[in-house]
C-alpha cells in the first residue's frame, strides 16, 4: 500500500473503464507522497482532458519536466494537438515518444490515425505494419485510428476500422465498445446494442460507459418516434403531447429550406432526438454525463438536443439549438464531414439568424469586451479556440461573423463550393485557394477590417475609463458629473443609473440608463439598461414607456423569459396586442410546457381568425 507505482496503476486502470472521480483520487494520493511521480502526472492529465484541458496540459508538460522519457506523455501531447488541429505539432510529439522507444505501438497507432485522417493510405499501412510487427494480433492501430476519424466526425469511417479492429482482436471489449459509439453517432442504434453489449460481457461488466450507453438504449426503447420523410424524430412519451407540435415542424422547415439553399437532400434518415434529462443527452453525446456547457450536438445523420425541460425556463432557447444542429446536418454531409470545426458552427450560428434575426445575436456584447480587451481569435486559431472553454465562446461568434462575411462576398454558391473543396479532402488553404481564389493571409486582412469597423466604437463604447472605478461609493452629484463627463462610456453610464436610482433621482437615473441603451443597443441579461428603464418607468406610473422598454428587449433577447412575462403583463393593460403577441410567442417558444401562455397566445390567435396557431 502507497507505492507510488501500485497506485498509478490503479488510477489508470480505473481511468480506462472511465472512473474519473477514483482515479483522479489515486494519481492524488500518489503526489501527496511523492509529487515527483510523472505516470502520477500523466494519470491527471488524462482525468482533466475532458473538462479542463489547459490543466490537462500542463499536468502532461510537468510529467515530461520530471522524466523528458516518459513517452505516454509526449503521446497525449500529440492526441491533444490533433484535437487541436494541429497535424505538425502532433508529429513532432510523436516523432519525440519514438525516440524513446522506435517500436512503441501506440505511436505507430497515432501515426496510423494521421495518415488516416490526411488520406495518405501508404503511411497508413506502414504504420500498421510497424505495429503488426510487435504484434501481429493486434487491433490497436484501426482502433486509434477508428477514434480520430470519430472526433473528424467520419463515423462511417470509424465504424470500418473499428470493424477491422475487432477481427485481428475479437475479445478487446474496447474495440466492442468504440464500435458501439460510433455506430450510436452513425444512427444505427440495433447494431450499436449488439456490439455494447458484447463489450460488457468482454469487459466483465465493469465500464461505465458501455453501462451507462446500454442503460440509454433502453430510455429511447420508451420513446415515441414521429417519422416525416427522411426525419425520424424521437421524444419521451410525457413531452411528445406538446412537443411534438413544435419539433417536428422545425425540422421539416429546416430540412425544406437549408436544402433548397445547399442543393442537397441528406442522406437519411435523419435521427432526431430531444432528451429532458440533461445527462441522458450527455450520455447519448459522449458515453458520461455531464458535458454542462453543450445543448445539442449533431453526427452528420443523428441530432441530440436538450428538451425545453432539461434546463430552467430561460436558460436556453431549444428552437435556436434544434435549428442550428439541423444546419450541421448539411454543413457535414456537403462536406463528405470533412468541414473544420470553426466553419460549421460558423454555418450553423449563421443559419440560426436565418431563421430569426435575434437568434445569432446574443454574444455580440462579449465579442466585443474581448475584441477591445485584444483577445479576439485569427481565424487560423479559430479550431483551437472550440477546445478551451475560456474561448469556446468566442469562436462560435468569431466564426459566425467569418461566414456571414464569405457569403457577402462569395455568395451562397461560394460556401457551397468551399464545403465541397472541402470535401474532396483538401486542406484550409487548398479549399481556399479552389473554391474562392483566396487565402486564409487574404481572408484575415479582410476581416480584421471587417471587425474594426463593426466592433470598434462598440468595444470602446464597454471600455471603462482610465482611473474611474465604476464601483466605487459616489455622492449622486458626483455620478451626475461622471455621466456627463464620460457620456460614450457604458460602464459608467450603468453605474451612475443604478447609483442615482438608488439615492431616488428618477429622472437622472433613467437619461443614463437611456444613454447606455443607446451606446449598447443589444445589451442583455440581468440589470440590463431597458429593464431598468421599464422598471423605472412603471414606478413612475409611465406605463407607457414601460411598455415600450420592454417590447424593444424582448425583440433582442431571446432567452429572458421573465422579460416575456413582464411585456406580457404590461401589454395586458395596455391592450397592445401586438406586444401580447411577442411576449406570449416568446414564452411559449422557451417553455412550451406553460399551459397558461398557451391559452392567451390561442385567444390572440383565434381574435385574429388564426386557426392552426389557436389549435395548437
Amino acid at each position: 500500500p502507497g507505492d507510488p507505482a501500485t497506485e498509478t496503476a490503479w488510477g489508470e486502470m480505473l481511468a480506462e473503464k472511465f472512473q474519473w472521480g477514483e482515479a483522479s483520487r489515486s494519481f492524488q494520493v500518489t503526489l501527496e507522497k511523492d509529487s515527483e511521480w510523472a505516470p502520477a502526472h500523466l494519470g491527471m492529465a488524462t482525468v482533466l482532458a475532458g473538462e479542463d484541458r489547459p490543466k490537462a496540459l500542463a499536468a502532461a508538460s510537468r510529467a515530461l519536466e520530471i522524466d523528458p522519457s516518459l513517452a505516454a506523455a509526449h503521446l497525449f501531447l500529440a492526441e491533444a494537438a490533433l484535437d487541436a488541429d494541429r497535424p505538425d505539432e502532433a508529429r513532432k510529439a510523436i516523432a519525440r515518444a519514438l525516440e524513446v522507444n522506435a517500436h512503441d505501438p501506440h505511436a505507430h497507432s497515432l501515426l496510423a490515425a494521421l495518415a488516416h485522417l490526411e488520406g495518405r493510405r501508404p503511411d497508413f499501412d506502414e504504420a500498421v505494419a510497424k505495429v503488426a510487427g510487435v504484434n501481429p494480433r493486434s487491433g490497436e492501430p484501426y482502433r486509434v485510428a477508428a477514434a480520430h476519424a470519430a472526433r473528424a466526425y467520419r463515423f462511417d469511417e470509424a465504424v470500418a476500422l473499428a470493424r477491422k479492429a475487432i477481427e485481428l482482436e475479437p475479445d478487446d471489449p474496447a474495440a466492442h465498445a468504440d464500435l458501439g459509439m460510433h455506430l450510436m453517432r452513425a444512427g444505427d442504434e440495433a447494431e450499436a446494442r449488439v456490439s455494447l453489449e458484447r463489450a460488457w460481457e468482454e469487459d466483465r461488466h465493469y465500464n461505465v460507459l458501455t453501462f451507462n450507453l446500454l442503460q440509454l438504449l433502453d430510455t429511447l426503447d420508451k420513446f415515441e418516434s414521429f417519422e416525416s420523410g427522411n426525419v425520424i424524430v424521437r421524444m419521451h412519451p410525457d413531452e411528445a403531447p406538446v412537443l411534438r407540435h413544435y419539433a417536428v415542424p422545425m425540422v421539416e422547415r429546416a430540412l425544406k429550406e437549408m436544402g433548397a439553399r445547399y442543393g442537397l437532400e441528406p442522406r437519411g434518415p435523419i435521427l432526431v432526438e430531444i432528451f429532458p434529462e440533461h445527462d441522458d443527452f450527455a450520455v447519448r453525446t459522449l458515453g458520461l454525463p455531464g458535458l454542462l456547457g453543450a445543448l445539442g450536438a449533431c453526427f452528420g445523420r443523428v441530432v441530440t438536443v436538450d428538451s425545453p425541460r432539461a434546463r430552467p425556463p430561460g436558460d436556453f432557447n431549444w428552437q435556436a439549438t434544434l435549428w442550428h444542429e439541423m444546419a450541421h446536418v448539411f454543413s457535414l454531409q456537403l462536406s463528405n464531414q470533412r468541414v473544420p470545426r470553426w466553419l460549421t458552427e460558423g454555418i450553423s450560428v449563421y443559419e440560426e439568424g436565418r431563421a430569426r434575426p435575434e437568434w445569432p445575436r446574443e454574444s455580440e456584447v462579449q465579442f466585443a469586451r474581448a475584441y477591445g480587451a485584444g483577445k479576439a481569435v485569427k481565424l487560423g486559431d479559430l479550431n483551437g479556440a472550440f477546445t478551451r472553454m475560456e474561448t469556446v465562446n468566442l469562436a462560435y461568434f468569431q466564426s459566425y461573423l467569418a461566414v456571414e462575411m464569405l457569403v457577402d462576398r462569395y455568395g451562397e454558391g461560394g460556401l457551397r463550393a468551399l464545403l465541397s473543396a472541402y470535401g474532396e479532402g483538401l486542406d484550409t488553404d487548398a479549399a481556399l485557394g479552389k473554391a474562392l481564389k483566396t487565402s486564409l493571409k487574404d481572408l484575415q486582412r479582410d476581416y480584421d477590417a471587417r471587425l474594426r469597423e463593426r466592433f470598434g466604437a462598440l468595444a470602446e463604447a464597454l471600455e471603462v475609463p482610465e482611473a474611474v472605478d465604476v464601483d466605487a461609493e459616489r455622492s449622486p452629484e458626483t455620478w451626475k458629473a461622471l455621466a456627463s463627463k464620460f457620456q460614450g462610456s457604458y460602464p459608467v453610464q450603468m453605474a451612475a443609473g443604478a447609483a442615482l436610482a438608488r439615492a431616488g433621482d428618477r429622472e437622472s437615473a433613467m437619461a443614463s440608463f437611456a444613454r447606455a441603451a443607446s451606446l449598447v443597443p443589444l445589451a442583455n441579461g440581468e440589470g440590463n439598461p431597458r429593464s431598468q428603464l421599464a422598471e423605472l418607468a412603471e414606478a413612475s406610473g409611465d406605463k407607457s414607456r414601460a411598455l415600450a422598454e420592454m417590447k424593444a428587449l424582448v425583440a433582442y433577447d431571446h432567452t429572458n423569459i421573465d422579460a416575456a412575462r413582464k411585456l406580457a403583463l404590461l401589454a395586458g393593460e395596455a391592450g397592445d396586442d401586438d406586444a401580447r403577441l411577442l411576449a406570449y410567442e416568446r414564452v411559449v417558444t422557451l417553455d412550451p410546457f406553460d399551459s397558461s401562455a398557451h391559452t392567451e397566445l390561442g385567444k390572440i390567435a383565434l381574435a385574429r381568425r388564426d386557426l392552426p396557431v389557436a389549435l395548437r
